[in-house]
């Protein structure tokens, strides 16, 4: 990714320095200067001529939030902070609406909250107030000893960053809340935002650094020291990139702080940076009275063979490395969105959507958008376009298919960490919480399955990908970067791995790779933790390569992962090429070949993967074999037993106790008639309780249950305890010989059920 910069004009509008500048609805860029006047440009960087004189020096601005070209008459506003101490309701007419006295001196930044019923400003006073959208003060936050430069709303509205001599603080707007601060810098903190998607903060000072904090204060980047002071430094709109403005340059950095490009201009200091509602293009106010406008471009995307470059604005280059052909893709708009996967490249303009089909770049599906798409998350069969209204399902062949929502979702919301997708499932973090995890149908946009409701604040989601509704499993990373797995259907989660920085699934297949403590580990089949957990840590797969901090996974297809670093540069990493084979061999059930790969490849790890398949797909035979190979013998001879069982119902039961599944198995023999082997599971697990409360409620079998829990006993030199196993001792007679009779005679009856017969 890099920002391309427009050349500047000859000659600018302004006299003075430009101190401010906005985007509104209508891509129309106004900018103040210390000349007292409100310029407008258009998206070209052509100017527009002046839209007014304003009475005071303009020191910060910034639009009403959330408008569109129908937005409501009245809120097609800006507020601007000026020097004298007061802030001022502007039209897009440039009629001054409102003029406040906020602050004693300067009043130096003014910020709308996401809704736009409040507004927040500082100044020289040190005062932190907020105001009502009609110019009445509504409560004085904070008030410092320092001037206050710099604030930003929290995502949720409740919090108030800003920056006071060298601290940053965070302040609740509910009253007796405590306040967050911490050391920043080692000079005056100039500048600082918080992105409402991904939580973080970013701030720039005199100490000619900038760093990306979380939302508790803590340091997850720091820049080396610049030529000169921040003076700027703005979230891009989807929370993927920031902007960083010094002297004469401008920067884009990833939302992990590495710097992407830079840009050397002839502005002097950049001193405001504002993005376009799609952010696609930023435009920067120069300390020279000029203005600059930058557009992001070469934003390239990989998947399998296929890598797609946006080289324009309104041109994406697509190249097949295998075939060597290059495909240049035109569009009437600019592109704002662009997302590659499973065959097919999905590009969003401002006012269309196109889908490319990799066998057919000249025929796309082509259908309109009314509003700016923010995210765009690609299965094998669907995609999803998350937009300020809501979100939608399609079809590749460009076809509806539903409208997901539920109750308090707020799709303004929605990133990449915050939602996944599959084909028949998607997963989104609800926001209101952040500590629950909703399921919706793709087919309906329902709910389905069990949410997952955790201890801490889930940040990162991800579906696998491959397999039916009832093997979808779900991963997340919570606050305090641990990885959990759990089924989608039935919520029962895992604790995988700590210190995760991120996670992937296989888009081919069901492996899992995760990036923990600078290595990357590769779980080759995780669904092990619901089938045999004894053998999760013998098909994790651990690579040490010099990731160093904070690593991210971009990419993990077929047996290539790609690795982006902290300072930016991709890193290919490659686990065993035998897996995915042995996937598909297992997914084609073609046991035999499974098996002859294994016993070409020698790897334990392949073989404990083929063992908890087989069982996951109830083959005996072959799990016999696979745990023969890595000598786990008394799996072996539970398997072996297993065959002997004669029922198809009796086996599966006894492979849910081999699961850890005991209740699962007890309901598989109820509902099969089997109620024998039901008392008789129980009575293996010492499960006594339940065993006599089986028996007395189908009134069979009471003095088979007192029978094995005298032997128990005498065994295990006790006495009896339980009161309700003593008063049926009293009450029921105790055969020896007639209760092994009857146990005889139960199993020879199980082994004449239709349909029943012994495994070899």
């Amino acid at each position: 990714m890099k920002l391309k910069i427009e050349k500047l004009k000859a000659s600018h509008p302004h006299q003075e320095l430009v101190s401010a500048v906005g985007w509104n609805a209508f891509n129309e860029l106004y900018s103040c200067s210390d000349d007292q006047t409100v310029c407008r440009w258009d998206m070209n960087g052509d100017a527009g001529g002046k839209v007014c004189d304003i009475d005071g020096y303009v020191t910060d601005m910034q639009w009403f939030p959330g408008a569109s070209k129908s937005t409501v008459a009245g809120n097609d506003v800006f507020a601007a902070s000026c020097s004298d101490g007061t802030f001022k309701i502007v039209s897009r007419g440039g009629r001054v609406e409102k003029s406040v006295e906020a602050h004693r001196g300067a009043a130096i930044s003014v910020r709308w909250n996401a809704d736009g019923t409040a507004l927040a400003t500082v100044g020289e006073d040190g005062a932190l107030k907020v105001w009502g959208r009609n110019g009445m003060l509504r409560s004085t936050l904070e008030q410092r000893d320092a001037a206050v430069y710099c604030l930003a709303w929290g995502p949720d509205g409740d919090q108030v960053l800003f920056g006071s001599g060298k601290e940053l603080f965070i302040k609740p707007v509910n009253p007796g809340s405590k306040t967050l601060r911490w050391k920043a810098h080692d000079g005056v903190v100039l500048r600082c935002d918080w992105s409402a998607l991904n939580s973080t903060v970013i701030s720039g000072g005199e100490d000619c650094r900038y760093k990306v904090w979380d939302c508790y204060g803590r340091l997850l980047y720091q820049s080396a020291p610049h030529d000169h002071v921040i003076t700027a430094v703005t979230w891009n709109p989807g929370g993927e990139f920031f902007a960083v403005g010094t002297f004469n340059a401008l920067f884009l950095c990833d939302k992990t702080g590495w710097a992407c490009s830079k840009a050397k201009l002839d502005t002097g200091s950049v001193l405001n940076i504002a993005w376009t509602a799609d952010g696609t293009q930023l435009a920067g106010a120069g300390g020279n009275g000029s203005v600059c406008f930058g557009s992001l471009v070469d934003h390239t995307l990989e998947w399998d063979k296929i890598s797609a470059t946006l080289t324009e604005g309104t041109r994406v280059k697509v190249r097949d490395i295998m075939s060597e052909s290059i495909e240049d893709l035109d569009f009437r708009d600019r592109v704002v969105k662009m997302s590659l996967g499973f065959g097919f490249l999905v590009v969003v303009t401002s006012t269309q959507v196109c889908v490319y089909k990799e066998t057919n770049w000249a025929t796309p599906c082509m259908f309109d958008v009314k509003e700016v798409v923010t995210l765009v998350l690609q299965c094998r069969t669907c995609f999803l376009l998350v937009h300020g209204g809501g979100c939608q399902l399609y079809g590749y062949e460009g076809r509806q298919i539903c409208t997901p929502k539920f109750a308090g979702m707020r799709p303004e919301l929605i990133t990449e960490q915050s939602a996944a997708l599959s084909p028949d499932t998607l997963a989104l973090i609800d926001r209101s919480t952040s500590k629950v995890v909703r399921f919706l149908d793709t087919a309906a946009g329902k709910a389905v399955g069990d949410e997952v409701t955790h201890a801490l604040e889930v940040t990162d989601v991800r579906l696998s990908q491959t397999g039916s509704t009832p093997d979808r499993k779900l991963v997340f990373i919570d606050r305090n970067r641990d990885l959990f797995i759990t089924p989608v259907l039935k919520a029962a989660s895992y604790k995988l791995a700590t210190m995760v920085d991120s996670v992937q699934w296989n888009d081919t297949t069901d492996m899992l790779a995760a990036m923990i403590d600078q290595r990357l580990v590769v779980w080759y089949y995780p669904n092990v933790v619901y089938v045999d957990r004894d053998l999760l840590s013998v098909t994790k797969h651990v690579k040490d390569g010099g990731f160093g901090k904070a690593p991210q996974l971009t990419y993990f297809n077929g047996a290539r992962c790609t690795v982006r670093r902290i300072d930016g540069a991709l890193i290919s990493a490659s686990v065993s090429a035998h897996v995915p084979l042995l996937y598909q061999h297992v997914l084609s059930n073609q046991w035999d070949r499974a098996i002859r790969l294994c016993r070409f490849v020698r790897d334990d790890a392949l073989w404990a993967c083929l063992a908890a398949m087989a069982v996951a797909a109830k083959d005996l035979n072959t799990a016999d074999i696979a745990y023969a190979a890595i000598e786990e013998v008394e799996k072996v001879q539970f398997i072996n037993a297993i065959k002997k069982v004669p029922t198809e119902e009796g086996r599966s039961a006894e492979l849910c106790l081999f699961r850890r599944r005991p209740e699962e198995a007890e309901a598989i023999l109820l509902q099969a008639g089997l109620l024998f082997r039901a008392i008789e599971t129980n009575l293996r697990l010492f499960n006594w309780d339940r065993a006599l409360e089986l028996a007395v409620q189908h009134k069979t079998h009471v003095d088979t249950v007192i029978y094995f829990r005298n032997i128990y006993l005498a065994q295990a030199s006790r006495v009896e305890t339980n009161p309700r196993f003593t008063q049926y001792a009293q009450s029921v007679q105790v055969d020896e010989e007639q209760i092994l009779t009857k146990v005889e005679q139960e199993k020879e009856k199980e082994a004449k059920r239709p349909g029943a017969r012994r495994l070899k």
